[in-house]
């Protein structure tokens, strides 16, 4: 797709950086700067930039960093570092709030449950505690296993990677190149940046709706990824259509 821009080569020194430090510092690492469950302990508000470095393992971070390289440094030549860097972390902070919002719904009702059976805000904390402590919970009356199990999953479970900004960046890619053909390994047919990357946002949405992964693994984050493409095609679809470089575009 070109030569490597600045801009996108600090991205990938950086991304590397903590995917080597957490793997030094281990559990410590994703403690501190994975993205945690606004209720767990573990939050701090930095987390909701730090978690864009964090990657779970090295396949996770290949794919991250191999999709900013073909496509962000290419965006960021049409576009400018400013508009560039926006896309990226504004894309990425709307994967969280879509991720804590699914995430808020996964767990509430667990909470609104336990409320109602009587127990206090410490009391259901203190369980969700002993619960990961321990491995295993009692089940009370009234309360759905199935409902518990979402809450402590919602509770429990850290969100880390670039992805949500990557979808952004293919998103506004898409918005910009709808027709530039692309191709996928193995597979020399080329096909339209809108078809390609349109289709692999259905499949995520897909996911986040069934939950049920097509493709890749079972705990991908599918509304963060839905979420920071939502806010890469909105911004660059706002940017195409009424001004680029202090110039319509027509």
């Amino acid at each position: 797709m070109g030569r490597i821009t600045e801009t996108v080569k600090v991205l990938l020194i950086i991304n590397i950086i903590f995917f080597i430090g957490s793997i030094s510092l281990g559990d410590h690492a994703f403690e501190w700067l994975a993205l945690w469950f606004p209720k767990n302990d573990n939050f701090q508000i930095w987390q909701i930039v730090t978690h864009m470095f964090m990657h779970a393992d090295a396949g996770h971070i290949f794919f991250n960093m191999f999709a900013l390289y073909m496509f962000g440094s290419h965006l960021e030549n049409s576009l400018g570092q400013r508009k560039f860097l926006f896309v990226y972390f504004f894309s990425g902070l709307g994967a969280v709030g879509f991720q804590i919002l699914f995430t808020y719904f996964q767990f509430a009702p667990g909470y609104q449950a336990y409320l109602e059976a009587g127990f206090s805000s410490a009391e259901i904390n203190t369980f969700i505690q002993e619960t990961i402590a321990s491995g295993q919970y009692k089940v009370y009356p009234n309360i759905p296993q199935e409902v518990t199990e979402k809450m402590i999953r919602a509770y429990v479970t850290p969100m880390v990677g670039a992805s949500g900004a990557i979808f952004g960046v293919l998103a506004a890619f898409a918005v910009l190149f709808p027709n530039l053909p692309l191709y996928i390994i193995f597979i020399p047919i080329p096909i339209k940046a809108k078809y390609l990357i349109g289709g692999y946002f259905l499949l995520d949405l897909w996911g986040g709706i069934t939950g049920q992964a097509i493709l890749g693994p079972s705990n991908v984050a599918h509304w963060a990824h839905i979420g920071g493409a939502v806010i890469g095609f909105v911004t660059m679809w706002y940017w195409k259509k009424n001004s680029f470089n202090q110039h319509r575009w027509y």
